[in-house]
């Protein structure tokens, strides 16, 4: 009888340090769970989908590129998820997530992003946490998929930054 070797669960946890912003100014940008693409470089579109099951919340969200081999109007690769939302905790500010089906070899795949204060009570600036487990993806290696996984982040909290950042030169601008 063969006996087939299961391989381990993929874990990794990457931090963003935000400099600036405090952890309750950043939350309510992360916890709009179809707010997505508007931080995170590589997502073009982040929605609601319905769902059967009135008590999921479900999104859809997707990346186009450019197959290398098509032209200037050529057709556009659509690589997209499904995910479902399992949990937000607005006190402990985080929300966790996982995969329910892909289009790029995703099988099995829990994330939570939180948002954690600095250690100083009056100092400024925060931390965001994106951890995961998963299951292998054909293809890659954990090395690869966390440092996708860490490069996504710090794009996110650099965007966040800006956003923040330029959120209050308008209101300053606004103000006087």
């Amino acid at each position: 009888m063969a006996t087939q070797q299961l391989e381990s669960k993929w874990e990794g946890k990457s931090i963003a340090n935000l400099k600036h912003p405090k952890a309750e100014q950043v939350w309510p940008l992360l916890e709009d769970f179809f707010n997505f693409h508007n931080w995170l470089p590589n997502i073009d579109t982040c929605h609601q989908m319905n769902s059967d099951n009135k008590d999921e919340i479900i999104r859809y969200c997707a990346s186009s590129t450019k197959s290398p081999s098509s032209s200037d109007d050529g057709e556009a690769i659509v690589k997209w998820c499904h995910e479902k939302l399992l949990t937000v905790d607005k006190i402990e500010r985080y929300l966790s997530y996982e995969v329910l089906d892909n289009n790029i070899g995703i099988k099995s795949y829990v994330s939570t992003l939180k948002v954690l204060s600095s250690d100083g009570d009056d100092e400024s600036g925060c931390q965001i946490e994106w951890s995961f487990v998963a299951d292998p993806i054909d293809g890659l290696t954990l090395e690869l998929f966390s440092g996708y996984i860490d490069s996504s982040l710090q794009g996110m909290a650099e965007n966040i930054e800006k956003a923040l950042e330029s959120s209050k030169l308008g209101d300053f601008a606004s103000s006087n």
